[in-house]
């Protein structure tokens, strides 16, 4: 018979039965539901269980992984909104941290065996590489990839990117994500099932070696951290655009996932050939047939950022939240230790909220009825590129000058100048030589960077700051200039 998480019972060609889902994975807001798979002739669990889901059709797992799956850290992401309170923008985007995880289980483990396939290995690889033609450490390490994936993102706060700043000065959701994986709660479940897991394993795979630099890594462990957090093709990236983008009701996040997917290598630097050999510091790269679904995959990220993760109430929203929280946590940060960060969700945040917003004495409360009662703050001015070239302090001296006429509680901004990160990863082309991504693509080459610069003022006084603007923005231009 099969447990599934619709609930009720129907007849099927073979009679089955479907019957309501047991406690522990209800609450999935009917975007996944967990089968148990039974043997007819024993009656018996099988090692087997699947979830469906909106972008992967069915996310598959054993029992090792679904341990994990209930552990209290990753039980937890079920109340964590992936796109922190872009649901008052775009009503579909309530998503939670839980789902994108389990997604990103499953795209590692696709990767995993693509790249590790005996027909996409040269034996300049299984040199390098010896984990590549010892199936028992093939097994074990892909064990350890698909979990790392689903621990991933553990140690995010509530509201998840959105509350990051929150935290105290040193720490952030990688550093967090490391000491759970690291704790005893943790490590009892690596060490429950076979193969017994090394928390040191799964900790390096999930948070890579940018966020740990104080810690080793070998060129094997390196290359398997890239296929979750990796700039250019980690899992990571590949579900939060897919999955955003299908909440968030747009379809910019789209890309070919599957052929970019299916012609991942792992490859050797740009310059080496099958002529000249050679394989120093290898890497996640692309088959040549696979470069238009490489550039789709790094478009969909910059037409997402400019058009939902940087839209300009969500900003907004997320400044309100900010401000809530710095006002109601004692302190003004969050606790980092393990049971403070997992007592603590988005749901305990918004009934303090609520409350807040209906009692004027209580901390916070003007940031949590601006975010209730959807009393932001609008955008006065954005990023403009004629004024920049006037003057490239030209965002904060119209913010200085707001704020000396109106006051700093009643203005706020956000700018991000950056590029879209290097989009350079070795491509093998159909000759077997190794070029760069860079030198083979116009497209990336040509991808600008992100440049969003808004300010945004109290609505009470949003027709008087836009007068005030019409009139002296040439001079607050000029202004800054002089003082150059």
């Amino acid at each position: 018979m099969l447990v599934d998480g619709l609930g009720g019972q129907r007849a099927g060609p073979r009679s089955r039965k479907y019957i309501k889902n047991p406690p522990e994975v209800q609450g999935c807001f009917a975007v996944c539901s967990v089968n148990l798979k039974y043997s007819k002739e024993e009656g018996m669990a099988k090692n087997f269980y699947e979830v469906r889901d909106p972008i992967h059709t069915f996310i598959r797992m054993d029992k090792q992984e679904r341990d994990v799956v209930d552990s209290r850290p990753v039980q937890r992401l079920r109340h964590i909104h992936h796109l922190a309170m872009s649901y008052l923008v775009y009503p579909g985007a309530c998503h939670r941290r839980f789902e994108h995880s389990l997604g990103v289980m499953e795209l590692a483990g696709r990767v995993y065996d693509i790249v590790t396939n005996s027909e996409n290995l040269t034996d300049d690889l299984r040199s390098l590489f010896p984990e590549l033609t010892n199936v028992d450490q093939r097994n074990y390490w892909r064990k350890v990839l698909r979990i790392a994936a689903l621990c991933h993102d553990i140690g995010h706060m509530p509201f998840s990117h959105a509350a990051e700043g929150v935290l105290p000065n040193g720490f952030d959701h990688e550093l967090l994500t490391k000491d759970l994986i690291l704790s005893a709660e943790m490590k009892d479940i690596w060490r429950k099932d076979r193969p017994t897991l090394e928390e040191w394993d799964i900790a390096k795979l999930a948070i890579g070696p940018k966020k740990l630099p104080d810690v080793t890594f070998s060129d094997w462990e390196t290359v398997l951290s890239e296929i979750i957090v990796g700039d250019a093709f980690g899992v990571d990236r590949m579900d939060y655009l897919l999955r955003d983008s299908w909440h968030a009701g747009v379809a910019y996040g789209r890309f070919d996932h599957h052929r970019l997917i299916d012609t991942l290598r792992i490859l050797p630097p740009p310059g080496s050939s099958r002529k000249n050999g050679g394989s120093i510091e290898p890497s996640l790269g692309v088959e040549e047939g696979g470069i238009q679904s490489a550039e789709a995959l790094l478009l969909a990220r910059y037409f997402m950022y400019s058009q939902v993760y940087f839209h300009k109430s969500r900003k907004i929203y997320d400044i309100h939240l900010k401000d809530f929280l710095v006002d109601w946590l004692d302190g003004g940060n969050f606790k980092t230790d393990t049971e403070s960060h997992l007592s603590l969700t988005d749901n305990e945040v918004l009934t303090a909220m609520r409350a807040a917003a209906k009692n004027p004495s209580a901390a916070g409360h003007v940031h949590a009825d601006r975010i209730m009662n959807r009393k932001h703050f609008r955008r006065i001015y954005e990023y403009n590129s004629n004024d920049f070239a006037k003057n490239p302090l030209a965002g904060e001296k119209v913010f200085e000058a707001l704020v000396s006429n109106f006051g700093e509680e009643n203005v706020r901004f956000y700018s991000y100048n950056k590029s879209g990160g290097i989009h350079d990863f070795p491509v093998r082309l159909d000759t077997g030589d190794i070029v760069s991504s860079m030198q083979h693509s116009d497209v990336l080459k040509n991808i600008p960077p992100f440049k969003f610069f808004n300010i945004y003022i109290n609505e009470n006084h949003r027709t008087t700051a836009n007068q005030f603007l019409n009139n002296s923005l040439e001079d607050i231009l000029n202004i800054g200039e002089e003082q150059e």
